[in-house]
């Protein structure tokens, strides 16, 4: 577990680097905040006592998704260069297979650091946020608090709609139900449980995650419904509402679109050549 002392030190450093460029890094704070002490996951490169460079590994299954920084005056040093190469080391022993490098579309720094390198761009995400529009709660769908019954059905949405394998998904959801941080919530559809989704509570804002619905009920409006429910129970309680989206999945796009969200921020996906 990283020590308040650490996750200070990181926090004022991505606020370095976001300052510099004008940027947001996704730096996954629900999971620098529940690290195990038996994961070797972040990796920290200090100069004096400062900290001047650090990367992050997050597990999603058997992906890793990689997002690290350095601060600007410590740049074309080779810093990122050793912390990387660390990472992948262990992501290596570990025989993971899919590396995602992840970086704010708008970096110029990362792009001059992504030349030539063994990492090949696979596409981009948005990350939104709920503006206020007229939306109108319905009664049809209902979202409740999901039960360690539901653990299977919850497994077979990660497999069915995000290509989870079994294992993966029985692995990630244990971890995730860890963690402090996170809501979880099934959907049921005339008696029927049908999806599910969660909900990370950080620093007083609502990020939806793990939005799914079964194959065989999507195409009804049943995800509309539960979108706008638990958009609507969430503004009741002041929180601003957030989520992210790939930019390909233009269904979901149209969605989030519909139900009153607008992107602020993209994040573009490397992913490691073999």
């Amino acid at each position: 577990m990283l020590s308040p002392f650490q996750l200070t030190q990181i926090q004022q450093l991505q606020e370095r680097c976001e300052k510099e460029e004008q940027i947001l890094l996704k730096l996954n704070w629900d999971l620098l905040n529940t690290r195990k002490k038996s994961e070797k996951r972040d990796f920290f490169y200090e100069d004096n006592g400062q900290l001047v460079g650090f990367l992050g590994l997050y597990s999603f299954g058997s992906k890793v998704e990689i997002c690290g920084m350095v601060h600007p005056e410590y740049r074309n040093r080779g810093i990122f260069s050793t912390l990387l190469k660390e990472a992948l080391a262990i992501c290596d022993s570990e025989n993971i297979s899919t590396i995602l490098l992840n970086a704010p579309a708008a970096s110029e720094s990362a792009k001059k650091f992504l030349q030539n390198r063994s990492f090949s761009y696979r596409f981009s995400e948005y990350e939104m946020q709920w503006e206020e529009t007229s939306l109108n709660s319905t009664e049809d769908v209902v979202i409740r608090k999901a039960t360690k019954e539901d653990l299977p059905l919850e497994i077979e949405l990660d497999v069915r709609c995000f290509q989870f394998s079994q294992k993966d998904a029985l692995e990630y959801n244990e971890r995730i139900k860890k963690e402090n941080t996170q809501s979880f919530y099934m959907i049921e559809h005339a008696g029927v449980t049908v999806g599910k989704m969660r909900l990370d509570y950080t620093n007083e804002e609502a990020w939806i995650y793990g939005f799914a619905i079964l194959p065989e009920y999507q195409g009804k409006g049943i995800g509309r419904k539960a979108l706008v429910n638990m958009v609507m129970a969430e503004q009741e309680k002041e929180r601003p509402v957030f989520l992210e989206v790939e930019a390909t999945n233009k269904h979901a796009l149209k969605l989030y679109n519909d139900c009153g969200f607008k992107p602020y921020s993209v994040q573009d996906y490397y992913e490691r050549r073999r």
